[in-house]
């Protein structure tokens, strides 16, 4: 299909008929009974499509009210201030959860905690989904009081120690992006639940954690032998790939260049004169080998100088005449303010009866038929008090349990997607039980190799959607399908065959996902783009490197959290279709992603908290928060009071002198890491060690809580990869999942949507379907 038109007037006639249209989540009801930032945004995004969101606070109101973001995390929500002490609270609580389809609990919150009458209703409600949000491991956290905290689970679930810098160690974030991806992927398994739902009658009890957000957002780096040393991450801030980064150029702007995988790896070389890099004897032409130690410490030189001889505007058109993907590294404010932005509908402006006008970002995606919708600010506290508890519903007698490997199970989604965002959107709805075909090109996805744990799980077939032919054997296997999902820039399934319009012909009921760079619409929308250039220009690089150094992500943050998102918009898209039987086209991108990611920083207010910036190698955002090395390692410190008293906490333990924030790195650097730990714990000052990726590997707890599956190489050695990601007591999906070969799977397919054999070899002797081996069980050298 075509984009659609980018102009003002365009934009606000979809943001009108978005306020028209129905909602997928509409006839939902979601208690929100917790605090902070992850519950509060998984009740966000169910409430952006429709669901009625009460937002329970305690006495004196979410802690998380003094928040920019807070503006954000609870908009489209009422707000209901109840005290778990005042029965008349605690009835109306039993009864609100007589009523309601989705419980949300905040990090180790039980009903019980809201009373035994609040408990005892929501087991008498066998429709209701409940979904528990643990900061670390169900049960288990590694810091004393188990309240959520991006810091402490970035320091003990190695996310900080993965991130590349000049001088190696853990490195702050400026963001709380892992506590989005918890609440996205919550969001993704509550939906999934409720999906499930429309077909058991039964509600279930669904439990994400932090430490799931961790195997989400770093399955690619998590893969590995936990018996072999880490990666080096002394690599400077752009990573370990040196074409696929930051540059400055001989004006001083920096820009991004995209440039992923053998074709544009090539081409970026030539593109800046180091034609002779390729061809030098230890490259040989694969522009791969460059990620070997050796050959990255000489080539990164000669590619910087190359860079730097070229102003940004004259680089940035030879990247872009060769169809590589690029941009100029620019600011928050800058993106925030970008024409795309308003063109994708990734800024809305609400007024806000705390603060003012209020301009944030927008619903993170578009479903065509049933869209998002951002109609009211967060409440006041206690602003819906009264409110009449909703009544039970008239639902049939629950039918016979469904044991079922996954809530999705019995659900059919082609993927045609490559590299990473696309095909791990397939990996995420596999682990939710859908049978997902992977759809590749003749050759295979060219980065299934290096993008292993971004392919697990799905079945793969081998198709030229090139031919007419090809495309008629595609739109034969969407007829027995559910879902499409695809990678291609706007307007490319149309120009193919296959987009949503002409799918509708085969089969009316299709859903399909397009997931693009900049979205639909917009003066950027026919641009390529990778997380990498989606990362400089939305000021996420520039607000981590402060006035410095532009710092990238060593986390494809983009990619997974879009491949998420892709997850979020299919179940969402199902909902829908269980209670209708309408399909719709659904789209999402990595520039509304990037949106998503900085919320807290990018929403804007007068009056609003400044936010934080930082610089490379960034320890700490302010005295009391963040890194300190210790004797023997590192350590994360978070205060739970002001600075006043967490001063006084520290001198008392003795890793502080006069009340001097300056003295803390010294004293603590006297100790070991559990010394320092040990005489925090009576303080109240929460503390984590900083642990490695191999460290976290190792970890017993993690691997009896199936964090991580064991598996078998091609060549006899064993390597860890991400396992559950999420717990449903009653549709838990078990088991390791293993990446398919190109075409492995291509004549049972085809077999399947109900090709005979004669058929099937007519396809395979013209070359539109290809067979091909099982992959080998063998990890790449890590691309970040």
């Amino acid at each position: 299909m075509t984009a659609t038109p980018s102009t003002p007037a365009a934009t606000r006639q979809r943001a009108a008929q978005a306020d028209r249209a129905p909602s997928a989540l509409q006839d939902i009801r979601v208690l929100d009974l917790s605090n902070g930032t992850v519950g509060p945004v998984v009740g966000m995004l169910l409430a952006d499509f429709g669901a009625d969101v009460i937002k329970v606070e305690p006495p004196g109101g979410d802690p998380a009210r003094s928040l920019a973001g807070f503006a954000v995390y609870n908009r489209n929500k009422r707000s209901v201030e109840a005290d778990p002490a005042d029965p008349r609270h605690t009835q109306w609580l039993a009864a609100s959860l007589r009523g309601a389809d989705v419980c949300i609990l905040g990090p180790g919150d039980e009903l019980t905690d809201f009373g035994e009458e609040a408990a005892q209703a929501a087991a008498g409600n066998p429709h209701m989904v409940t979904v528990r949000l643990p900061a670390y491991l169900d049960g288990s956290t590694p810091w004393p009081d188990g309240r959520e905290s991006h810091g402490l689970l970035a320091s003990a679930g190695a996310q900080a120690a993965r991130q590349s810098s000049y001088t190696g160690g853990p490195i702050e974030s400026v963001s709380p992006y892992l506590l989005y991806i918890h609440a996205t992927w919550a969001a993704t398994c509550t939906v999934a639940a409720l999906v499930e739902r429309t077909m058991s009658g039964r509600g279930q009890t669904v439990t994400v954690t932090g430490i799931n957000a961790i195997m989400v957002a770093m399955a690619g780096l998590l893969g590995t032998d936990p018996a072999g040393p880490d990666m080096p991450t002394t690599l400077g801030p752009g990573g370990r790939h040196p074409i696929y980064r930051q540059f400055r150029c001989a004006d001083g702007r920096w820009i991004a260049c995209g440039a992923l995988g053998t074709k544009f790896e090539s081409a970026a070389l030539q593109a800046i004169g180091l034609d002779d890099v390729l061809t030098d004897p230890r490259v040989d032409g694969l522009p791969a080998r460059l990620l070997i130690p050796t050959n990255f410490d000489w080539a990164m030189p000669r590619i910087n100088a190359a860079f730097a001889t070229l102003p940004s505007s004259d680089v940035l058109e030879r990247l872009a005449s060769r169809g590589i993907p690029c941009g100029p590294v620019q600011s928050r404010e800058e993106w925030f303010d970008h024409p795309q932005t308003n063109a994708i509908g990734m800024r809305r402006t609400l007024d806000d009866p705390e603060r003012g006008t209020v301009d944030m970002p927008g619903v993170i995606l578009t479903l065509t038929k049933t869209p998002g919708t951002v109609r009211t600010p967060a409440p006041r506290l206690g602003e819906h008090n009264g409110t009449e508890p909703w009544p039970a519903k008239d639902i049939p007698e629950p039918r016979a349990p469904r044991y079922t490997e996954g809530p999705l199970a019995g659900f059919r989604i082609l993927n045609t997607g490559t590299f990473v965002a696309t095909p791990y959107a397939g990996v995420l709805l596999r682990e939710l039980g859908a049978d997902v075909i992977k759809v590749e090109p003749p050759g295979g996805d060219p980065f299934r190799t290096t993008g292993y744990t971004f392919n697990r799980g799905m079945r793969s077939i081998e198709i030229d959607l090139s031919a007419s032919q090809g495309q008629s054997v595609f739109r034969r296997l969407a007829a027995t399908s559910d879902v499409v999902i695809d990678g291609m820039r706007p307007g490319v399934m149309s120009k193919l065959g296959i987009d949503y319009n002409s799918l509708t012909q085969a089969n009316e009921h299709i859903i399909t996902v397009s997931l693009s760079a900049f979205g639909e619409g917009g003066p950027l929308s026919q641009q390529p783009g990778v997380d990498m250039v989606v990362q400089a220009m939305s000021g996420m690089m520039s607000s981590w490197g402060g006035h410095d150094v532009p710092v990238a992500n060593t986390i494809a943050i983009n990619d997974v959290t879009a491949a998420t998102i892709s997850a979020l918009a299919t179940v969402l898209a199902l909902y829908h279709r269980q209670a209708t039987g309408d399909g719709q086209r659904v789209w999402d991108s990595l520039a509304a992603t990037s949106l998503y990611l900085q919320m807290n920083d990018i929403v804007r207010y007068d009056g609003r908290p400044t936010p934080s910036t930082g610089g490379p190698d960034l320890r700490r955002l302010d005295p009391l928060h963040g890194y300190y090395r210790t004797a023997d390692g590192w350590i994360y410190l978070e205060p739970r009071t002001d600075d006043t008293e967490a001063l006084a906490a520290l001198e008392a333990a003795g890793l502080c002198e006069g009340g001097d924030p300056a003295s803390i790195e010294r004293r603590v650097a006297e100790h070991t890491t559990t010394q320092v730990i040990r005489v925090l714990v009576p303080t109240g000052i929460q503390a984590t060690r900083a642990r490695t990726v191999s460290e976290l590997l190792r970890d017993p707890e993690l691997l009896n809580a199936e964090t991580f599956h064991i598996r078998t190489a091609t060549t006899g050695n064993t390597f860890l990869m991400t396992g559950r990601h999420a717990a449903f007591s009653r549709t838990q999906r078990r088991g390791p999942l293993d990446p398919p070969g190109t075409g492995e799977d291509t004549v049972e397919v085809l077999t399947e949507a109900g090709f005979d054999q004669a058929a099937i070899d007519e396809l395979l002797q013209a070359g539109i379907v290809r067979v091909g081996p099982p992959m080998q069980r063998t990890l790449a050298l890590p691309y970040r």
